[in-house]
């Protein structure tokens, strides 16, 4: 559901531009308000940590996540007098107050996954839970799209009451999973050192870095996201109406599904290596499988995908199960796919941008665990810190959008390769990093 209702800003992105006769720049407002909600709540967080200590370490990672369900769920539930009343601002609102809940889910989920096993195992587990949340951003545009462009549209017609009863149908889903979240027993973890209070986050190098390697991937991967059903659009792309592109929306999200099931594979260190080949493999079908059953596409139309996932694998396999080094190869391969997206036409350029979801598929979860490792009880206040940088989800999509504005979709993608380049800037130094590190630790053992 998380992964749901982020990717379903990219079905709302349209339908509201339409709806309120928008510009471009004036329909990133959508993604500028909920991505700004986990800056504004992060900071609230951070101001909290540095003054009283860390909330999350007295309350306990559950609780935090109950409260951010709770959140989520007043959020979507004032999508009924915005839709009842038919004002943008209102709409507005509501998706900040739902960023506030996931803000409060990124600080406590995240973590929590990473925390519970080995350390080295930590980009394993998060890839293999936020492969889950790319389940949600995957039918999201399917279901989503369904709903607000066909479903609930009057005569064919896009109205405000469209968003009303699927919103009020989340709400619920929100409280029940926070009800079976109240029930089910978690392991209680809670950090063995005492959080201080202060800065004391900011004196790792490696989170100061990972804070705008964050901002860049959340910028990148939803200003490519936001723009994909008008992209698709364009006569001398495909020509395709937003009941067809949603289609392809889902394509893009579950291309990083796919890539994240692989990550957990590839980045977990108890695998053979020709048994972990094998088994990316064989994930890499199914799960594509999946996604061909799930979208309303036949074969042909899906099918060049597969070529794309034969790199991703092929980056993978280069990669070594190395989280750095896998980290910066899609990081340079995103930002390559891009370029040919801006400088080419038709289904080539569709591709090239739709393929780029395979390889933003482990950046989340290999950033973040490479930004709070060796952190101890400053865990929790470095988290709040990345999941401010979210703040790239809000702001990163305005400037594309005035760049659309002023020149075009398909130039205004110069915006997201520069965000891949940061990344791969920031994987190269990890690795440099950790591989001192090794060093050092090999040579105090002689």
């Amino acid at each position: 559901m998380w992964g749901f209702l982020t990717c379903m800003n990219d079905v709302l992105i349209p339908h509201l531009k339409e709806l309120f006769q928008l510009s471009y720049l004036q329909s990133m407002l959508v993604q500028f308000c909920f991505f700004g909600a986990y800056f504004t709540g992060s900071l609230i967080y951070f101001v909290i940590s540095y003054f009283k200590g860390d909330p999350i370490n007295k309350i306990g990672y559950k609780n935090g996540m109950l409260l951010g369900l709770i959140v989520a769920a007043i959020g979507c539930f004032l999508f009924y007098p915005a839709a009842r009343y038919s004002v943008y601002g209102l709409f507005l609102s509501a998706l900040f107050i739902l960023g506030l809940g996931f803000t409060l889910l990124q600080i406590a989920a995240n973590p929590y996954v990473s925390l519970l096993g080995k350390p080295e195992g930590a980009s394993s587990r998060l890839n293999l839970a936020q492969a889950f949340n790319s389940l949600g951003t995957t039918i999201a545009p399917i279901i989503g799209g369904y709903l607000i462009f066909e479903f609930f549209a009057i005569d064919g017609k896009i109205t405000a009451a469209a968003t009303e009863i699927p919103y009020i149908i989340f709400t619920g889903i929100f409280l029940l999973l926070a009800f079976l979240l109240f029930r089910i027993k978690l392991p209680d973890f809670r950090s063995e050192e005492t959080a201080e209070k202060g800065l004391g986050a900011l004196q790792f190098p490696q989170l100061k870095l990972g804070i705008l390697a964050i901002f860049f991937y959340v910028g990148g991967e939803v200003c490519i996201g936001s723009f994909i059903i008008n992209f698709l659009a364009l006569p001398d792309i495909m020509g395709l109406p937003e009941a067809v592109s949603k289609n392809y929306l889902a394509l893009y999200w579950g291309g990083a599904m796919i890539g994240r099931f692989l990550g957990s594979i590839s980045l977990n260190q108890e695998f053979a290596a020709g048994k972990k080949a094998l088994y990316m493999i064989v994930t890499a079908a199914a799960v594509f499988l999946l996604i061909f059953f799930i979208v309303d596409l036949n074969f042909a139309q899906i099918s060049t995908f597969l070529i794309f996932i034969g790199i991703n694998l092929l980056g993978f396999f280069i990669g070594k199960s190395a989280p750095a080094r896998t980290l910066s190869i899609f990081a340079l391969i995103s930002g390559g796919l891009i370029l040919f997206t801006i400088f080419s036409d038709g289904a080539a350029s569709m591709w090239t941008i739709l393929g780029v979801g395979l390889f933003n598929s482990i950046m989340w979860s290999n950033i973040f665990t490479l930004s709070i490792h060796g952190l101890g009880k400053y865990t929790s206040q470095g988290s709040s810190l990345l999941v401010m940088a979210i703040l790239g989800g809000a702001l990163l999509p305005l400037v594309q959008g005035a760049l659309a504005d002023a020149y075009g979709i398909q130039h205004s993608f110069f915006v997201p390769v520069f965000c891949y380049l940061y990344i791969a800037f920031f994987g190269f130094y990890c690795q440099a990093k950790l591989g001192q590190v090794k060093a050092e630790q090999i040579a105090g053992g002689h």
